[in-house]
């Protein structure tokens, strides 16, 4: 058992411990109810849970979440316009984002898988530098979906 300032009190029976939180007017919070004996500390409630809230934010804000991005382009996109996407792909990449390629057919250009994997294939190997593939080209009703993760 634990005192409100981290002094060690040993072990104590649960109805002694809860007798000594309620004459200092604090609460009995069981710490560590795995470890053998369990561990519990007296302390504030309140601001046992301010702390836990504390470094529950603190953790949080140290994460960077993924950010996926979206590249959409057509079987029959024009030179200029495949060399503007690959940019574009190359600098989400280099800011260390996951980039969704998203090749949509129109009309009857979805008989025609081999053109979209030909834009497909030409982008991946133009951003080879910065990112790979996750898995292959997947096709999702008229849509051929590839993901890019950074390298």
């Amino acid at each position: 058992m634990l005192d409100f300032d981290g002094a060690q009190l040993g072990i104590q029976k649960t109805f002694d411990a809860l007798r000594m939180a309620r004459e200092k007017g604090l609460d009995l919070i069981l710490i560590s109810p795995n470890a053998n004996p369990p561990v519990a500390k007296i302390t504030d409630f309140g601001k046992f849970r301010y702390e836990i809230a504390k470094h529950e934010k603190e953790a949080k804000k140290s994460q960077k979440a993924v950010i996926l991005k979206e590249i959409k382009l057509t079987p029959k996109i024009g030179e200029h316009d495949l060399n503007v996407r690959i940019a574009k792909t190359i600098e989400c990449l280099q800011k260390r984002n996951k980039v969704k390629v998203n090749v949509f057919f129109r009309g009857r250009e979805v008989t025609h898988k081999e053109f979209g994997e030909r834009v497909l294939n030409k982008l991946v190997e133009a951003s080879a530098e910065f990112g790979k593939p996750e898995a292959p080209a997947k096709i999702e009703g008229r849509n051929m979906v590839l993901v890019l993760v950074p390298k």
